[in-house]
């Protein structure tokens, strides 16, 4: 039996009923109506909960050895793998001129969730077209057509920043590149924690590489984007020599066990021959549209793992009885109850259902932008709304999935903590993504700085507009008037945090530099607000949808009590940070080494 649950209605509410995406009329999407898209997730979701799902185990409990220089992969991931690419699914997202199909990317995003939660490892070895992507898009015309000949032999791709030394500094790398004079370049370097670097599942496996060409400035600005491939290929597509790039070990990880996550030499065992990306020096920029995407996918992954994990725990919770119910509790003769008739077991389940159905809001409602980017491309504010959205999907997605996962194993008790149900792995393989693509320190600290501080609160002050609309649209007998007051003081708690950060940020510009420290404080906490802010914005946006028809379906009762539940109990919170960060003195600074 899979481990999978999807909530593929709550999805379908997201992308019809709220996001209209069936309305576009852009002849760009003119062959997807609603049916089509239905029987696409439809087909998605069968291909989650059968073909991915059957090597979840594998995948965990199967151990990877690095022999030779050489990983093999157990036959259930490959199949899982393959079913994906004999379907033409990993043609999805890229454009016609490469052979592919480019659907909204709320539908992409709705696809990725299901496939992410039911089986990460698997989506991360069959996502190579999408690096093809960027190729094809930033490369020169010879590099446009081996991005074709990379989707057609469906080759696996990865992106290689990280160095032991540097780490999360992508700037302090010391990885660098050599021009050959005759259009190649020779890398030299190692690079750690490289997700698919190594394995046997495609034939190919081409690498994004970020090096510092000989003689290029310090920092992010002095790094430039190449393709290394593991093996060379000849003119006509197919392989040559063995390149200069071998996996010289592989991570023994907490979760996600049946990836590969590698640390990989250039230029040791023979010149690493790499070409650089569109043959121009723009390597930061060209890479940060392949983190971005992660950083997207990592927040989807994260909110698809607590539904499927909810999922669970709610079947369990109506199956297993245990205990009489609380008004009988002294009663010995009382009939045991099903464990969700019990109120704390029915508080977990409402938290992980509210905050997982607002965490598919928030994801599927910055899909919903990047498709008005597409539609709209000549109007810049639908791009920065997108960029300002981004580290709330990765940074807040990925902390309260891992937080409220727990949950989902509290329920089940004793049994969570076993291998007879999915969730202690859940919980592990969901453990890394506050990791990934930056840390959600780092996500804070780009949300103020780079989305909010370097934008002059532009693109925020246009979303707190719509908020504030949303809240005086309520009038005498609305049902979420309380809701829409408590929306009301959550913003007014936001912005005055926020509101404290930009004067520490301004002491430090105006001669006292340590104020800075206060804000570094305070990010993440100012990342949490703007994140329940957003959310509550958008289920109470759901619930007047649903609140006509909850005596026709629970689902929507269902959707009104999230958005309920949700708003009730997050307002208090941003009241907490906001005076917290009133108060923030920065004393932890002070502090000596020694004292901790």
């Amino acid at each position: 039996m899979s481990h999978y649950r999807s909530n593929l209605r709550d999805i379908e509410f997201n992308l019809f009923e709220f996001g209209r995406i069936q309305d576009y009329s852009s002849p760009l999407w003119a062959d997807l109506d609603r049916d089509t898209m239905t029987d696409i997730l439809v087909e998605i979701e069968r291909l989650a909960r059968e073909d991915y799902a059957a090597s979840y185990e594998d995948q965990d409990r199967l151990g990877l050895e690095l022999v030779d220089g050489e990983v093999t992969i157990p036959e259930t991931v490959k199949a899982s793998v393959a079913a994906f690419k004999d379907g033409g699914w990993d043609r999805m997202g890229l454009p016609e001129e490469m052979g592919g199909m480019a659907p909204p990317p709320s539908l992409v995003w709705a696809m990725s969730e299901m496939l992410l939660a039911a089986n990460t490892t698997v989506q991360f070895y069959a996502g190579g077209a999408l690096f093809a992507r960027v190729l094809f898009e930033e490369g020169t015309d010879d590099q446009k057509e081996f991005a074709r000949t990379w989707v057609d032999k469906q080759w696996a791709g990865t992106m290689v920043l990280t160095e032991p030394d540097a780490g999360s500094d992508v700037g302090a790398g010391t990885a660098k590149a050599i021009d050959q004079g005759d259009g190649t370049w020779h890398i030299e370097g190692v690079k750690r924690f490289i997700t698919g670097g190594e394995h046997d599942i495609t034939e190919n496996i081409i690498h994004l590489v970020l090096a510092r060409p000989e003689g290029a400035g310090p920092g992010t600005k002095g790094l430039s984007l190449f393709v290394v491939p593991k093996y060379l290929v000849n003119e006509d597509g197919s392989l040559g020599d063995r390149n200069g790039v071998f996996a010289t070990s592989i991570e023994k990880k907490m979760g996600l066990k049946g990836s590969t996550t590698c640390d990989l030499a250039f230029g040791q065992d023979g010149p690493a021959v790499g070409y650089l990306v569109g043959d121009r020096h723009d390597g930061i920029r060209q890479m940060f549209r392949v983190i971005e995407y992660a950083r997207m996918m990592i927040g989807t992954k994260a909110m698809g793992t607590l539904s499927t994990g909810y999922l669970n725990a709610l079947e369990y919770a109506r199956e297993r009885k245990q205990g009489a119910d609380l008004t009988r509790a002294t009663d010995k003769s009382a009939p045991r109850v099903p464990i969700i008739d019990h109120p704390d077991v029915r508080r977990l389940l409402m938290t992980q259902k509210a905050h997982a159905e607002g965490l598919r809001a928030l994801v599927l409602y910055t899909a919903w932008v990047q498709d008005q980017v597409i539609l709209h491309p000549g109007d810049d504010r639908w791009e920065r709304l997108n960029d300002l959205l981004l580290p709330l999907v990765k940074g807040y997605s990925s902390e309260k999935a891992y937080e409220l996962l727990s949950m989902s194993l509290q329920v089940l008790g004793g049994s969570g903590y076993t291998q007879d149900y999915p969730m202690e792995q859940y919980i592990r393989d969901a453990r890394i993504d506050t990791i990934y693509e930056g840390t959600t320190g780092i996500q804070a600290l780009d949300l103020f700085f780079r989305k909010i501080a370097r934008d002059q609160g532009e693109t925020l002050a246009t979303l707190a507009t719509e908020i504030v609309e949303f809240v005086k649209a309520g009038a005498d007998g609305d049902p979420f008037l309380q809701e829409r007051e408590l929306l009301a003081v959550m913003l007014d708690d936001t912005q005055a945090h926020l509101g404290s950060m930009v004067e520490h940020l301004m002491a430090s510009i105006q001669g006292t530099p340590e104020e800075i420290y206060k804000v570094g404080l305070q990010a993440n906490h100012l990342l949490e607000s703007m994140a329940e802010t957003v959310i509550s914005w958008l289920l109470l946006r759901h619930a007047e949808i649903a609140v006509d028809r909850v005596e026709d379906d629970p689902f929507y009762r269902g959707k009104v009590a999230s958005a309920r539940w949700f708003v009730r109990h997050t307002a208090p919170k941003a009241a907490l940070r906001r005076a917290a960060a009133e108060a923030e003195d920065g004393a932890l600074m002070d502090l000596p080494v020694e004292a901790f």
